[in-house]
C-alpha cells in the first residue's frame, strides 16, 4: 500500500513471489502494487512530498479508516508538515477523497474469487492505510483470510494488531519466505498448525494471538540460495497505467545490519542475525534484472553493505560494459579509496550513518565510530563525485549543552559539504533505548502525541504502536538544540543557493606546492599557498593521520612547530582536529 516510494517495485512482494513458485510448482502467486496508481491518482510530485512526510501521510488513511476522528487526522497533517510543504499541497479533505475513491476502484478492479489467501506487506507509514484496505476487502471478500508481515509486524505490535482488528487473520513476525510457505501449508491442509512467529485467532480465543511473543529464528541462512526478485506484475501495471517513468531496482545484498548495536536503532527488529549474499550471486541478479527489465538503476534494500563482498562486488560492475548506477546504504568508512572505487563501480548516491558530532555522544549512541570519521566520510564521499545524505539525530535523552555546543563548532567544519538532515530523536519500539528507558533517563514511556490524535483512544489502549514517544527532558533537549537546529538550516540554503557542482573548498596540486581555495559565505574568496614540508603535511592528512605519526614522518620539525602549524590550519577551517588525529579538509578540484 501507499507510501512506498512510487519508481520501484516492492522487493517485498517479488522476493516472495519468488520464493513461493520455486517451492510450489502448482501455485499461483499474484502481486499487486496500488501505491503505483495512488502516485498517479494525486501526482508524482504530491505523492512524493507525502511519502516523505510519514505522519501527514498516515493521517489522510487514518481520516478514512476513522472518519469520526478526522478532525484530528486534518491537524496532524497540517502540524506536521512544513510550512512551504503544507503551501503546496492539495487541501487536506480533497486528497482524502482522492484516496477514498482510488482505494474503491483498485478493490473494484480485483477479482480474488479464485484465491485462497490475501496478504499485505507493512512497512514505514503503511499501518493506516493498510489497515483500511483489510477492512473493505473483508467486506467484499469475507472468505478469504487476510495476513500482513513486514518490518511493522513485530512480535508485540503483531499481537496488539490481531487483537484489535478483527479483519487480520494472521500476522507473520521475521523474514517471511519459511512462514508464508508454512501458513500456505496449514490452509492446504498439509500441516495441523500455522507453524511459529505466526499470530492467529484460536478458535476458542477470538481476541487471543498465539503463540508466545518471542519470535524463532526461522531465516534461510544462505540467501544464494534465494530464487531472484520477480518484478513481472510491477511491470505489467506500470505498462498499464501509462505512467512514463522507468523504475529504479530494489536489489538486495544482506539482510540485518553487521553492525546492529546502535541504541536507537530498531531498524532490524525483523531479523534474527546478519547474512550476505556472494558478490558474484549480486552481480549476476543485476546483470539479469537489468536485462530483463532493461533498467539500468538500482537501490540496494540494506541497511549496510557488507565490507568484503561490496569491494569485491564494485570492483566487477567497474568492469562492465552496462552504464550501471546504484544507491546503497553504509557505515562510515575512513579509507578513501573506499568511495571511489564505489564510484567507479556505479555508486552515485550513499546513505551514511552519521547522527552525530560529539564524541560522547557517538559513544552514547553506540555508533562505534569517531567525530573525524565522519567528517572524513562526507570529505570522502565528495572527493569522489558521490551524493551523500545523512542524518545528525538532534535532542538524543541525555544530551548535554556542552554536546549541542561541540555539534554546533564542527557544523562550521563541514560547511563546504553537502548538508545533513536534521532528524529529532524518536522512541522505536524494540529500541536498545526503548528496551532500557532508565539507562537513559527516561521516566516512562508514552504514546506519541500524533498516535493520540490518528487513533481513537478505545483502538489506541490495545496496540503497541512502531514509534512511541517518552517522559523525560525533551523540553530541555528542544531547547539546548534549537541552534543547532537553525544553523543546519541555514547550511541547507546556502548550498540550495548555490550550484550542485559547487565546491567552496578545494586544492590543487602544483608538485612542490598546493593551491587551497575557500570561499566563505558572505565574505572574499581566499587561497592560501603550502610549500615543502607544509604541502607534505597537509597531503598526509587527507585521510585521518595521529600527531605522533606525523611527528615521527617529519622529524626535520619540533612538536611545538607542528602543533602550531597544525593549529592555524584548523583556525582558518582548512583543517580538523579530534583529540590526537588530523584531517585535511580541503577536496582535491581535479
Amino acid at each position: 500500500m501507499p507510501w512506498a516510494i512510487f519508481n520501484r517495485p516492492s522487493i517485498q512482494l517479488s522476493s516472495l513471489k519468488g520464493y513461493l513458485r520455486q517451492q510450489i510448482s502448482e501455485i499461483t502467486v499474484t502481486t499487486s502494487h496500488p501505491y503505483l496508481s495512488a502516485a498517479k491518482t494525486l501526482g508524482p510530485d504530491t505523492y512524493r512530498k507525502l511519502s516523505e512526510n510519514p505522519w501527514a501521510a498516515e493521517a489522510l488513511y487514518s481520516a478514512l479508516l476513522f472518519p469520526d476522528n478526522a478532525d484530528n487526522a486534518g491537524k496532524v497533517f497540517q502540524q506536521s508538515l512544513h510550512r512551504e510543504t503544507y503551501r503546496t499541497l492539495p487541501d487536506f479533505n480533497h486528497l482524502t477523497a482522492q484516496l477514498d475513491a482510488h482505494l474503491n476502484n483498485w478493490l473494484d478492479s480485483l477479482d480474488l474469487s479464485a484465491y485462497n489467501l490475501a496478504g499485505f506487506t507493512v512497512c514505514f507509514s503503511q499501518l493506516p492505510a493498510t489497515l483500511l484496505t483489510v477492512k473493505r476487502l473483508k467486506h467484499i471478500y469475507p472468505q478469504i483470510p487476510v495476513v500482513l508481515g513486514g518490518s511493522t509486524c513485530a512480535p508485540g505490535i503483531g499481537r496488539s494488531l490481531i487483537r484489535t482488528f478483527p479483519e487480520i487473520d494472521y500476522i507473520i513476525s521475521g523474514e517471511g519466505e519459511k512462514t508464508l510457505l508454512e501458513l500456505i501449508q496449514y490452509l492446504a491442509g498439509k500441516k495441523g498448525q500455522p507453524g511459529p512467529n505466526i499470530q492467529y485467532r484460536g478458535a476458542d480465543c477470538a481476541q487471543q494471538a498465539e503463540p508466545g511473543p518471542q519470535m524463532l529464528n526461522r531465516e534461510i541462512a544462505d540467501l544464494n540460495s534465494l530464487p531472484m526478485p520477480d518484478y513481472d506484475d510491477y511491470f505489467t501495471e506500470l505498462s498499464q497505467s501509462n505512467f512514463p517513468i522507468i523504475p529504479k531496482l530494489p536489489i538486495e545484498f544482506s539482510r540485518g545490519c553487521w553492525w546492529n548495536r546502535c541504541t536507537f536503532c530498531n531498524l532490524n527488529l525483523q531479523w534474527c542475525g546478519y547474512r550476505s549474499k556472494k558478490h558474484n550471486r549480486v552481480l549476476q541478479e543485476v546483470l539479469q534484472l537489468a536485462e530483463r527489465y532493461k533498467c539500468l538503476d538500482f537501490a540496494f534494500t540494506d541497511n549496510a553493505l557488507p565490507l568484503k563482498e561490496a569491494d569485491l562486488f564494485f570492483t566487477e560492475t567497474s568492469r562492465q560494459t552496462k552504464d550501471l548506477r546504484f544507491f546503497g546504504e553504509i557505515r562510515t568508512q575512513v579509507k578513501p579509496g573506499t568511495y571511489a572505487l564505489y564510484y567507479q563501480g556505479g555508486i552515485r548516491s550513499i546513505q551514511v550513518g552519521i547522527e552525530a558530532f560529539s564524541n560522547r555522544l557517538l559513544k552514547r549512541m553506540n555508533k562505534g565510530i569517531r567525530v573525524i570519521d565522519n567528517i572524513a566520510a562526507m570529505k570522502f564521499a565528495a572527493e569522489a563525485g558521490i551524493s551523500l545524505d545523512g542524518n545528525l539525530i538532534l535532542e538524543f535523552p541525555g544530551s548535554t549543552e556542552q554536546e549541542a555546543e561541540e555539534t554546533s563548532r564542527v557544523l562550521d567544519y563541514v560547511l563546504p559539504y553537502r548538508p545533513l538532515a536534521a532528524a529529532a530523536f524518536f522512541l522505536g519500539h524494540g529500541s536498545p533505548v526503548w528496551r532500557h528507558p532508565g539507562k537513559y533517563g527516561l521516566r516512562a514511556v508514552t504514546r506519541h502525541h500524533y498516535n493520540r490524535r490518528l487513533y481513537p483512544a478505545y483502538i489506541l489502549k490495545n496496540m503497541e504502536m512502531i514509534v512511541e514517544s517518552y517522559q523525560g527532558d525533551r523540553s530541555r533537549q528542544r531547547k539546548i538544540w534549537k541552534p543547532v537546529r537553525e544553523k543546519i538550516l541555514s547550511w541547507q540554503q546556502l548550498h540550495a543557493q548555490r550550484d550542485g557542482s559547487w565546491k567552496p573548498l578545494t586544492y590543487r596540486e602544483g608538485g612542490s606546492y598546493i593551491i587551497i581555495r575557500q570561499e566563505h559565505p558572505g565574505r572574499k574568496t581566499e587561497q592560501h599557498r603550502l610549500r615543502g614540508v607544509s604541502r607534505e603535511i597537509y597531503l598526509a592528512c587527507r585521510e585521518p593521520v595521529s600527531i605522533k605519526t606525523l611527528l615521527a614522518d617529519y622529524n626535520s620539525i619540533t612538536e611545538k612547530q607542528l602543533l602550531k602549524f597544525l593549529n592555524d590550519l584548523q583556525e582558518k577551517k582548512l583543517l580538523f582536529q579530534d583529540e590526537d588525529l588530523c584531517l585535511a579538509l580541503a577536496v582535491r578540484d581535479w
